[in-house]
């Protein structure tokens, strides 16, 4: 059902339904007490989950993982496409930051996808700079931010996070669209 939603939006917005462009990143987030899944994520201190998402160049979610927070963005995001590869069959492109390197991870999206990866490098000089079509992303993950419910996984099951990020998703495209 979601999935149908995020697809009549792509039509609504003139665009074919089903993406050839995905832009993916990763979320880790903290846990309350009472969720039964945690890891710890070493390069952010958090002990937690993380939440994988690749979404459109519209920002409209097009896969959604949960995972606990100590599997690394590459495996997490492998996954993802593993699991949701029959409807993102025409993406040709994908666009990661620089924690998606690697060529194992480039060869599980040609073997899941068919698609090539293209990884946004910072600026080595370490001035901010806004990464050309990887905030799209970013903002995707703001938009979730501003349902209080995910602030922190509340969820005992990986699951129950899983839908809880797509009724946020849901929310917002009703709202939105």
């Amino acid at each position: 059902m979601f999935k149908k939603i995020v697809f009549t939006l792509r039509e609504k917005q003139s665009r074919s339904a089903r993406t050839s462009f995905i832009i993916i990143d990763a979320q880790s987030v903290k846990n309350t007490d009472t969720a039964e899944h945690r890891g710890y994520d070493g390069g952010k201190r958090i002990s937690g989950i993380k939440r994988h998402l690749a979404v459109d160049i519209n920002g409209l979610p097009q896969a959604i993982h949960i995972t606990t927070a100590n599997v690394s963005d590459r495996n997490g995001a492998s996954a993802m496409l593993a699991l949701n590869s029959g409807h993102l069959q025409q993406v040709k492109s994908v666009l990661v930051d620089g924690g998606y390197t690697g060529s194992n991870f480039a060869a599980d999206v040609y073997t899941n996808l068919n698609a090539t990866v293209q990884v946004a490098k910072r600026n080595e000089l370490h001035k901010f700079e806004v990464l050309p079509q990887r905030w799209i992303v970013e903002r995707s993950f703001s938009w979730l931010d501003k349902c209080r419910r995910l602030w922190k996984n509340c969820e005992r099951k990986l699951n129950s996070s899983r839908q809880m990020v797509i009724l946020a998703f849901l929310v917002l495209l009703l709202r939105r669209f």
